[in-house]
């Protein structure tokens, strides 16, 4: 394979993090490149390398990838106007504002950071094929296992957010990456599907101490399972879900509440979750004192954390709030920026247990000015400090799959016992009566309209949103109906809004990007 060895080394180097644990991602070390790989010990720590870049804020790291499947939909909006969300949000985005980086985040850090992880994890897979250094057959099957895993979820967001892309499996010099074109969407994903049945063949059915961040097989198995409903692939989407269902150690809780605890973190119905810690960083940008762009702390729960300027309702009692929650040793420092929407929180059904997860307008007796939503917050200051987070990023979870089950068999086979065994498996934990969450004797189409609603109940907010609506084909007409507080996305929204465009600077230096579409997603 091709190969420039100097590049390659110097870039993995600085891009991987040496450790002993997912949860202790301060670089210890630099690996020379005369050493690197000479050990299973080389090959893990690259592997790591990839997983912290994955926690960077223009991926999980604080509200990367939300602002691509949330933002602009219709469950979350900011309680002001925010520049660095705004854009694609609003529907305002062009080549050039995709190029502008707040915080670490633009559209271009996500391409970016998700190309610098398939190009780790190509060398990664290159130099630990037939390298007996790094272990045994069975060592070296896991270590190509979980690299693949990770290239396949990069190139499956790619996909998602620009469509045709550059794709590339090999380790491909600077100068040779810099002059690839745009590969259809299909062979991407074809690709991409074979990584992850790579992945879910080798990985383990789950991990357990300084590996809990690790995504495991199941992990794989449900990204297999949402490019199959993509593609509408119903009868493929089904049995992957089913694997998951009836062979994964995972299983749903008996409450809603029990799967946000944010002191069981690892529990059954968690498919795979991001690991972070207080107070580890490796790299700070003197404009935002104290919080921390790459390293492993979680700042996201601040983006939904309210900021108590902002409440409550009745400003004379901002005092009287202040203190209380000082009482309990909780604060309103977040920045509020992520709220539920007016026609999420005005239709969320008000008998729905869900709701005071997803719905918070009263806090301690004081009503407050925006619906927060909870399931994400942590006030406890002594704990989980502003922008200094422990908290895991859920990324996929059981009830989600559960749900695509039950979609796929609707589409095959119309509303049958199993497609409502899967639904109602979903909905009568979030209803006391079985009036309320049967929907026994709905049509086809019935079925199809109330699972729009119910993965948007269920799902509230974790990433999935306008993923759904797009491949519904519905995300124009649904943003199109709606009222937003301050952004006017209802006017702006275009059929090509669908997908993003490639960042300008990205043009300038391959104008190959343009050959197979001079208009660039229908940005020009």
């Amino acid at each position: 394979m091709k190969t420039n060895k100097i590049f390659i080394y110097i870039f993995i180097i600085f891009t991987s993090i040496s450790c002993e644990s997912f949860l202790e991602e301060d670089p210890k070390s630099l690996i020379s490149p005369d050493t690197f790989f000479a050990s299973e010990n080389d090959a893990r720590q690259a592997v790591q390398g990839m997983y912290a870049i994955l926690k960077n804020n223009s991926i999980y790291g604080q509200v990367g990838l939300d602002h691509f499947y949330d933002n602009g939909a219709d469950i979350i909006e900011p309680n002001r106007a925010a520049n660095f969300v705004q854009p694609i949000g609003n529907y305002t985005l062009n080549e050039a504002l995709a190029d502008v980086s707040v915080q670490k985040m633009s559209v271009s850090d996500t391409w970016k950071d998700l190309y610098r992880i398939i190009l780790n994890a190509n060398l990664i897979i290159d130099r630990v094929t037939g390298n007996e250094a790094v272990g045994t057959q069975a060592v070296r099957t896991d270590i190509i296992a979980d690299a693949r895993f990770i290239r396949g979820l990069c190139y499956w967001h790619i996909t998602n957010l620009w469509g045709a892309a550059p794709y590339y499996t090999e380790v491909l010099t600077l100068e040779e990456i810099s002059k690839l074109g745009r590969t259809d969407e299909a062979t991407i994903l074809t690709g991409t599907l074979e990584d992850l049945q790579f992945a879910q063949d080798n990985l383990q059915d789950s991990y357990t101490g300084d590996q809990s961040g690790r995504a495991s097989k199941w992990a794989a198995a449900i990204v297999m399972a949402k490019i199959y409903m993509k593609q509408k692939q119903w009868q493929l989407g089904l049995a992957k879900s089913e694997e998951i269902i009836n062979q994964s150690p995972h299983a749903l809780l008996p409450t809603y509440n029990e799967v946000f605890d944010q002191f069981n973190e690892y529990n059954a119905e968690i498919i795979w979750s991001l690991d972070f810690a207080r107070d580890i960083n490796s790299q700070f940008d003197p404009a935002f004192p104290g919080r921390s762009f790459a390293g492993n702390n979680n700042w996201r729960p601040s983006m939904f954390n309210p900021r108590l300027r902002d409440e409550p309702l009745n400003t004379s009692e901002r005092g009287a709030l202040g203190a209380a929650l000082k009482a309990r040793g909780e604060a309103f420092n977040g920045t509020g920026l992520q709220v539920a929407s007016k026609d999420f929180a005005a239709k969320f059904p008000l008998n729905d247990k869900r709701r005071e997860l997803n719905i918070v307008d009263n806090y301690l007796g004081f009503d407050l000015v925006f619906p927060y939503m909870a399931k994400f917050w942590n006030l406890e200051l002594d704990r989980s400090p502003r922008f200094n987070h422990s908290d895991n990023r859920m990324v996929f979870r059981l009830g989600d799959v559960y749900l695509m089950a039950a979609e796929c068999e609707n589409e095959l086979n119309g509303p049958t016992a199993k497609a409502l065994n899967y639904m109602h498996a979903i909905r009568k934990r979030a209803y006391d009566n079985q009036a309320d969450w049967d929907i026994t004797g709905v049509s086809q189409t019935g079925f199809r309209e109330a699972m729009y609603d119910e993965r948007k109940w269920e799902l509230a907010a974790e990433c999935h949103r306008r993923y759904d609506l797009i491949r519904w084909g519905i995300l124009l007409d649904v943003v199109q109906n709606l009222q937003y507080r301050f952004w006017q996305p209802n006017v702006n929204i275009k059929p090509y809004h669908v997908k993003l465009p490639i960042p300008l600077q990205e043009l300038e230096l391959n104008p190959k990007l343009l050959e197979s579409d001079p208009t660039n997603n229908g940005y020009r």
